[in-house]
């Protein structure tokens, strides 16, 4: 256990008694009542799995009394269940003086407006409140709650007794005089308060009244467990000496008011200011290597190396420090920087906006011009809240106002600034532009997570008088008490807790889209308005240079695929600097790593940073069904094992690799172009303008010039990226950091440093050495060599060959190591050259050691997967065949699926060739296994045809630049489309076993995704019949709103995700819905936003085709972490991506048998039998819509039926109403045939339905195949596909379609789920949309005539039927176990 965290084992060991009621209200209750589902019933879907139910004795596993690296046996517990197909979109009432009308937006507003003390407004928006609910609302006594806590916290850091009594007063007449019952929790905040309360017999009055009305009400034990987590250690033991005799109940008639009398609004007697963070001692102040770099300290120190001193709780103290120094003060360290930059300057006479000078200085100049706009933003928006007439804009400003304010205007203009320009470097965009609504969400979630750090960090600081305590998302500041476990309380029962906890929609950390949206734009239109930059540039006629100061940032409009796209980009010459200048001024806390070992997960934001506000599991803003799952998972402890694996990865040290970062340096300021460092300056020959008006010609110039242009502003952002990662080295210098991590929806593993990090690519990956060496021992020194060859790209021989090819190079080795620019450069010839440099200067020194076997090396060792995904299929499948292509079963040499698949190609097109084909012949020798590789690769996780047809385009552009030119008759376009079905082709031959668990995959998605839940059926037969109860927690009808115009038939709507548990028991939500949209106006540009609810229908084609490749993402999670815990518990240093996994020299050995181990327990459990069995669970009771086709036999009987039954009604139904008859009548007939008694089964058996005539005339194989299945199977396409294939083929000369990704607009790198999908409303307004068209999507839209016609074609009958699922695919006769004999499974 980690010293540096004080109290932290007595965190952990309190972890096991989590207060019950302390999970109730911490937010919003959702407008409609959800179900968790704990199943009693003797099912059990894990039935081979053992018997025994891991969660009676609950540890976590970074307690003493277990090994962190403890791995558990797959569990039997029932998975996590929560029924929410009754969600509806949350309501929006009318906006009355300016408050807003969302209601998660009221909260947060509130929140904020009591943080910044705008007490009044405050209370006039909790009236509002009062006025939208009834008092019975789960969500109001929710609100209240958040009101009296924020208010609980400025008293106990005030000790304002105005203040106090106004809260007492708050409680009685605005909630008890208005009818809201209070809960455990109210009672225990209300205690909270009450002992801040100086009057020593008042105090204990107060405390004995609430303690008398909670016992009243059956609270007493509830209240008990929610002050474990309010009050601290002293206070608490107060209450519990107080006791609780029977006092004389304080009236409320006493305080009452009159009715016309305005509600109390709490008032602070005097301007008290929070207590500030307690300074740090100047001598801890520092990181040596940060001194003359990012400089984020004033006074430089040692820093403490964890092989010296270790154990010295002086040292760790002083890393504690320096981290949160490094969390808390970056912002404010980086204005000091500026401001030295431009003091340094004046100095010595220079003005700090000209070209040549400190970047630093030249924003400290940007942040002298944003800090007084903002500051006049924020007394604007002051001065609106006063206004009785409002325009416009004074609701603009009341709206975001309040969280202007939770930071002083010079740190949100630092934010801004530094989020705006570390944007342009991290995302590589530079100056071909980013959309403006994606930098206005990068400065808004900047703004939120900056705040919520200042916010809690105060709250739960150090010198906070009082404990700390849970905030809404049950999350805790160091030292905090933990809850009680969910479910261990007898009076509270586990199901009912996990339904609180779940059906909250409101999120304290979490502002909405619309407010986030509002904060980034006028935050980013003060930063246009103030960022200027002096630009020197040459006249054009008279050659003289000619200064001129220039907007930093372009606002810009841009056309997309006939869309309107605003965009930001960057001025040409502030790009060039910020490309090649140093960066120390633009980093920031969120960029760096840590100092100190990450603070282990125990929560769902508790963990990593020891500030920061990421959660375990980084979900989509629009994923609501996914947090609420994961918050659920991580309350109840079943998120354990995936916590431990990413505490294991978490403490991994590391540094920096001093020799190799000099090379790189040595290169970067020489200006050259070597390995993957963009050059400064490159060479691109612009090609001669054609003479004459040959069209062709003039194309073909035109091309090339755009070309050089795309490949050289490529260049520019590539260059600009490597800076940053170069000062963060530069910065890191000699000291030992670490990576904290959390997971993906699916599980997968990602470090929370995004710029430098070894999940990076070669160039961070060459600079990184793991923090502590080991000896390489008697095995080390042959995997060192092995280790060089695989870098090297001769990866597909033996393991013997791999040494003799390394012993046989061990001169260019040697001169590699010692003269890496000036000597002969071998090491430039490698895949990855700079690991390859790192490698050779490892081994070099080795070999020229006094005992190679005792050299102490820190370089890590990579162990690779062979087609990781291809493993995982093979394995379930028990496919022989594919085993082998993959090396799941033991051979001499390893196998590579790679060259195998290309030379079934190369075959294929030989044959092709002979026959006549014209396409053939031209690519006949002209397909390696470079070409394919990438393909096969991402096949099996998904990727579309298209996708792959532009990752061959690339491998063909990279091989033959001169070849396949767009005006020939097989231009790159037709080649590449031509290679990639050939691929899929002999994918599909290879694996038989994957091919069908990939189909049984998808197949019961596309059930799940078209799918309505008992509930709604029940749901619609009430309203069917007119009993419907539509009561409402509303006191007043909510707007009705433009976007849901889509999705009126709510009760008939698909709602339901494919959901799954993981074996780590994490549950895996897709995200993929159809999103409704709303426009927002700001002061940029309409910006048109998405409005996701859990209330809008899934989006069936993706939960369909991505439900294979995400399955086996969460199993190679899956396999990384339980390998984690076993290398943690056997003593490895480990480090992982994905399928890459990584230890020292001397314990490759180890690993080895340890990844296999742990494949191999994985994959002898029935995993997909497992997984039917639990959507067997999850959706029992479910109906779901299918199809035959229309011209079968069994088609023309439903139709004929159909017809027959709605004959003789008047009106004809409309299809809606049909499918609602339907469903109901299915549903009435297998309740009678389900009965007990014999009449109701006979008339069930008489009645006939759509799926009764199914049942008696047809079997499984006449359905109708899903249209989207083809898209998700191994070597299929689907017949858009096929269309668009051959239109290639046939296309004329000049179609530019075909001719380069790099003619497309960039594709930006967003999330699926964007939270800013703007669309366009008129070309002539300033809307944008931001949905950029790739070629993909223009194949689609091109073959979407073709497809619809053949579907006209073929014509499907729908019916309803019950949700069940095909039996599993059989098993092959591949034995897993006989991996424990491949050498070559990983290697």
């Amino acid at each position: 256990m980690n010293s540096i965290y004080p109290g932290y084992a007595l965190r952990c060991i309190r972890k096991t008694i989590k207060a019950a009621d302390s999970a109730l209200s911490r937010g919003l209750a959702s407008p409609t009542a959800f179900d968790f589902v704990s199943r009693t019933d003797d099912h059990v879907p894990f039935e081979n799995a053992l018997q025994q139910d891991s969660r009676q004795v609950f540890q976590f596993p970074w307690m003493p009394s277990e090994s962190p690296a403890t791995t558990r046996e797959f569990d039997t517990d029932p998975p996590l269940i929560i029924n929410d197909s009754l969600t509806t979109r949350a309501p929006k009432f009318r906006s009355v003086d300016a408050i807003s009308g969302e209601v998660s937006d009221l909260i947060s507003t509130t929140k904020a407006c009591v943080h910044v003390g705008r007490y009044e407004r405050a209370a006039t928006l909790m009236q509002r409140l009062n006025t939208i609910y009834k008092t019975d609302a789960p969500a109001l006594l929710s609100a209240h709650n958040e009101y009296i806590r924020e208010l609980s916290w400025k008293i106990t850091s005030t000790r304002d007794q105005q203040l106090l009594r106004d809260v007492q007063s708050w409680f009685e007449v605005d909630m008890r005089g208005q009818g809201i019952i209070p809960n455990a929790l109210t009672y225990a905040l209300l205690i909270q308060v009450s002992l801040q309360d100086v009057s020593g017999s008042k105090s204990n009055r107060s405390l004995r009244r609430y303690l008398h009305l909670a016992e009243e009400a059956g609270l007493k034990n509830a209240v008990n467990n929610a002050m474990i987590t309010v009050l601290n250690e002293q206070d608490l033991g107060r209450v519990t000496r107080l006791g609780t005799p029977e006092p004389l109940p304080i009236q409320p008639e006493s305080i009452s008011r009159p009715e016309d009398a305005p509600s109390v609004a709490p008032k602070l007697t005097t301007e008290l200011e929070l207590p500030g963070v307690r300074p740090v001692d100047s001598k801890l102040a520092g990181l040596k290597a940060l001194r003359h770099s990012l400089s984020l300290f004033s006074d430089p120190m040692a820093s403490t190396n964890p092989t010296e001193g270790a154990g010295d709780e002086n040292s760790d103290s002083q890393d504690l420090e320096r981290q949160l120094r490094i969390e808390q003060d970056t912002f404010e360290s980086a204005i000091e920087r500026w401001r030295a930059d431009n003091e340094q300057l004046k100095r010595i006479g220079i003005n700090s906006s000209l070209k040549d000078h400190a970047i630093g200085a030249l924003m400290w100049d940007w942040l002298q011009v944003l800090e007084p706009a903002i500051e006049k933003e924020i007394e604007l928006a002051k001065e609106a809240e006063g206004k009785i007439l409002k325009k416009a804009e004074d609701e603009d400003r009341c709206h975001y106002g309040p969280f202007l304010q939770y930071l002083p205007p010079k740190k949100l203009s630092a934010v801004t600034i530094l989020t705006c320009l570390a944007s342009f470097g991290a995302t590589r965009t530079g100056d071909s532009g980013t959309p403006i609504t994606h930098m206005v969400m990068k400065i808004a979630n900047a703004i939120q997570n900056e705040s919520m750090i200042s916010f809690y960090s105060r709250r739960n600081g150090r010198d906070h008088p009082s404990r700390k305590t849970p905030d809404s998302s049950g999350t805790y500041g160091p030292g905090a008490r933990p809850k009680q476990r969910l479910g261990a309380s007898k009076d509270s029962p586990g199901s009912k807790l996990a339904t609180d906890l779940s059906s909250r929609t409101f999120d304290a950390r979490e502002w909405s889209t619309a407010i986030k949206v509002r904060i980034g734009a006028v935050l980013l239109s003060k930063l246009l308005e103030s960022a200027k930059v002096l630009v020197r540039r040459k006249h054009p006629q008279t050659g003289e240079f000619v200064e001129e100061t220039q907007p930093a940032f372009l606002h810009q409009y841009r056309y997309n695929a006939g869309r309107r796209v605003g965009m930001l980009s960057m001025n040409s010459a502030m790009h060039e600097r910020v490309s090649n200048e140093p960066l120390a001024a633009t980093l920031t806390q969120h960029f760096l790593p840590m100092v100190v070992k990450p603070k282990p997960w125990a929560g769902f934001r508790d963990g990593g940073f020891l500030t920061g506000n990421e959660p375990m599991v980084r979900l989509h803003q629009a994923d609501e069904q996914g947090r609420r799952y994961c918050s659920v998972a991580v309350a109840n402890d079943d998120m354990t094992q995936v916590a431990s694996g990413l505490d294991v990865l978490a403490k991994t040290p590391w540094k920096i690799n001093a020799p190799v970062l000099e090379v790189m340096l040595e290169v970067w300021n020489s200006g050259e172009g070597i390995g993957e460092i963009a050059p400064y300056n490159p060479d691109l020959e612009l090609p001669p303008e054609p003479i004459g008006e040959d069209k062709a010609e003039r194309a073909r110039y035109i091309s090339e010039l755009k070309r050089i242009g795309n490949l050289k502003a490529g260049l520019r952002s590539q260059r600009c990226y490597q800076n940053f990662q170069l000062e963060i080295a530069r910065a890191y210098l000699n000291e030992t950091f670490y990576f904290p991590h959390n997971t993906d929806f699916r599980g997968r593993a990602y470090p929370m440093s995004p710029l430098l990090s070894y999940m990076g690519s070669d160039l961070p990956r060459g600079m990184l050495l793991f923090g502590i060496g080991k000896e390489l021992g008697p095995s080390g020194l042959r995997w060192l060599k092995i280790h060089l060859a695989n870098l090297y790209g001769y990866d597909k021989a033996s393991f013997e060959e791999r040494v003799v090819f390394v012993e046989s190079h061990l001169s260019d080795i040697s001169d590699s190591a010692t003269q890496p620019l000036k000597g002969s450069r071998w090491w430039l010839g490698a895949e990855d050259p700079w690991q390859c440099l790192a490698t050779c200067k490892e081994l070099h020194n080795a070999l020229t050691s006094p005992d190679p076997q005792r050299y102490v090396t820190n370089l890590a060792i990579h162990q690779d997967g062979t087609c990781n995904g291809l493993q995982h299929y093979a394995a379930l499948g028990g496919d022989s065949m594919g085993a082998r292509q993959v090396n799941l079963e033991p051979g001499d040499r390893p196998s590579d699926i790679y060259t195998g698949i290309a030379e079934i190609v190369k075959q294929d097109i030989h044959n092709e060739a002979m026959q006549g084909s014209e396409v053939a012949k031209v690519l006949e020798g002209k397909v390696s296994r470079k070409v394919v590789k990438q393909t096969v690769m991402t096949n099996v996780y998904g990727v579309t045809f298209m996708g792959a047809k532009l990752q061959i385009m690339k491998q063909l552009k990279e091989l033959y630049p001169n070849s396949f030119l767009w005006t020939d008759a097989v231009n790159r376009g037709v080649a590449a489309s031509y290679i990639a079905k050939k691929t899929f082709k002999a994918l599909a031959n290879l694996f038989n076993g994957a091919h069908d668990i990939q189909y049984w995959l998808g197949d019961c998605a596309g059930r799940i995704a078209t799918a309505v839940t008992p509930e709604q059926m029940q749901r619609i037969e009430a309203a069917t019949a007119g009993t419907l109860d539509e009561q409402t927690e509303y006191r007043r009808t909510p707007l009705k709103r433009k976007t849901d115009r889509g999705h009126k038939d709510v009760l008939l709507s698909f709602k339901q995700s494919v959901i799954w548990t993981s074996p780590l028991r994490m549950p895996v939500v897709q995200p993929y819905r159809q999103q409704s949209s709303h426009v927002i106006e700001t002061k940029l540009q309409r910006i048109t936003v998405s409005n996701p609810s859990l209330a809008d229908p899934v989006d069936k084609r993706k939960q369909l085709s991505a439900f294979p490749p995400n399955f086996i993402h969460s199993l190679d999670a899956t396999h990384m972490i339980l390998s984690a815990l076993e290398c943690e518990k056997q003593g490895l240093t480990f480090a992982a991506v994905h399928d890459s996994f990584w230890t020292h020299p001397g314990d490759v050995d180890t690993m080895n048998g340890i990844l296999r181990d742990m494949f191999i327990k994985m994959h002898s459990e029935d995993i997909i039998g497992r997984l039917r069995a639990e959507f067997a669970l999850r959706y029992r009771g479910c109906m779901y819509a299918t199809s035959v086709k229309g011209k079968s036999k069994v088609g023309r009987k439903i139709r004929k039926w159909r017809t027959k039954a709605n004959s003789h009604l008047s009106p004809r139904p409309s299809k809606k109403q049909t499918m609602i008859n339907e469903l109901l009548q299915e549903r009435r007939r297998l309740k009678l045939l389900a009965s007990d008694k014999a009449e109701e089964r006979k008339e069930g058996e008489d009645m006939v339905t759509a799926y009764s005539i199914f049942e008696a005339s047809a079997g499984e194989d006449a359905l109708a195949d899903e249209q989207a299945l083809s898209d998700v199977l191994l070597g299929q396409t689907s017949p858009a596909r096929e269309n668009k294939l051959q239109a290639d083929e046939q296309l004329a000369i000049g179609d530019e379609d075909n001719i380069d990704p790099s003619d497309t607009f960039p594709q930006q790198d967003v999330p699926v789920q964007n939270p800013i999908d703007d669309k366009t409303i008129s070309t002539e307004s300033m809307a944008t949309k931001v949905v950029e068209v790739d070629d993909e999507q223009r194949s689609k839209t091109e073959a979407s005539s073709a497809q619809t016609k053949q579907q006209g074609s073929e014509a499907k009958i729908w019916f309803w039927r019950p949700l069940t699922f095909p039996p599993v695919p059989k098993r092959g006769d591949f034995d897993v176990s006989r991996i424990g004999k491949s050498q070559y499974f990983f290697s």
